[in-house]
């Protein structure tokens, strides 16, 4: 009876498997994108699935055990008007985890646009538009956004439009300096010989091999639009009430920590962290598996 022989992946077949492939496999073995990822998909499901397993509902108020410490009861305390924290905390993931991303998307799509264009065209355009930009980036996203929010007006289309132009420029940066290498390659002068136009070789050429540095400056955005979310809403200008919002639920209770009531604002806190925590592991690990 022969023994049966395994073998390990040989170069061969590591290159048939392509660079997207070997980009999948390289995060499957990275322990850092493992744990991030992890951390991210528990408060998806939260935000998606969250009231149907919060012990309470997370709006409703008790007078009667209004600041209640953490008990088995309710595991994380009550608020200050005896609403169960750990309910709060599980369903409060929602409002961030729908902002927050879609600011991100808005950024992303426009500023790899900024980017290509400045990149591609250079001379004029890219001076005009950078000097621009890099006016913008001058001055701090919430100083912009707080603006911006004062004179439109308060609501979640605002936050993410306000957040997502606010941070274009930082990936429009990134992207413009990818192109200006891209652009300077053989193919990108095909496509110039063919009669491509503009369009066609700034999206259909250049676009998908500049994709690594736009995925990973993703990723990094997403974690400070989470925090910018969760600022402006502990500023009064994001999320609104009767929302279970973390940012509004901290400063709604953070002036109870002076009379010893820290649950009410630790948890939330700790939430923010943590999803914070996971988008930068998150990150770290997509931008490893792009490098190797």
């Amino acid at each position: 009876m022969s023994a049966v022989q395994t073998t390990s992946p040989t170069p061969d077949d590591t290159r048939r498997r392509g660079p997207l492939a070997e980009v999948f496999f390289s995060l499957l073995r990275s322990g850092t994108f493992l744990t991030g990822l992890a951390i991210v998909l528990f408060w998806v499901a939260c935000a998606l699935f969250g009231e149907h397993f919060a012990p309470y509902d997370p709006l409703a108020d008790d007078i009667l055990n209004a600041l209640a410490p953490p008990s088995a009861e309710h595991w994380f305390g009550t608020d200050q008007i005896g609403r169960d924290v750990f309910s709060r905390v599980i369903v409060g993931s929602r409002d961030i985890l729908t902002v927050a991303p879609l600011a991100t998307l808005l950024a992303t799509v426009t500023g790899t646009a900024l980017g290509l264009l400045t990149g591609y065209f250079r001379g004029l355009v890219d001076d005009v538009v950078s000097r621009i930009l890099e006016a913008f980036m001058a001055i701090p996203v919430v100083i912009v956004a707080l603006l911006a929010i004062v004179a439109l007006g308060t609501s979640k289309t605002t936050v993410i439009v306000v957040i997502g132009l606010s941070f274009a420029p930082i990936i429009a940066r990134t992207v413009r300096s990818a192109v200006l290498a891209e652009r300077e390659l053989d193919y990108v002068a095909a496509a110039q010989l063919r009669h491509e136009s503009a369009l066609h070789t700034m999206f259909v050429e250049i676009l998908p091999n500049v994709i690594p540095p736009i995925l990973v400056e993703t990723t990094v955005r997403l974690g400070y639009a989470i925090f910018a979310v969760a600022t402006l809403s502990f500023m009064g200008f994001g999320i609104q009430p009767p929302s279970p919002d973390w940012g509004l639920s901290i400063s709604n209770n953070y002036g109870m920590i002076g009379g010893g009531f820290w649950w009410t604002v630790l948890f939330d806190a700790l939430a923010i962290a943590s999803l914070v925590i996971g988008v930068n592991l998150a990150a770290d690990g997509v931008h490893g598996a792009l490098n190797d």
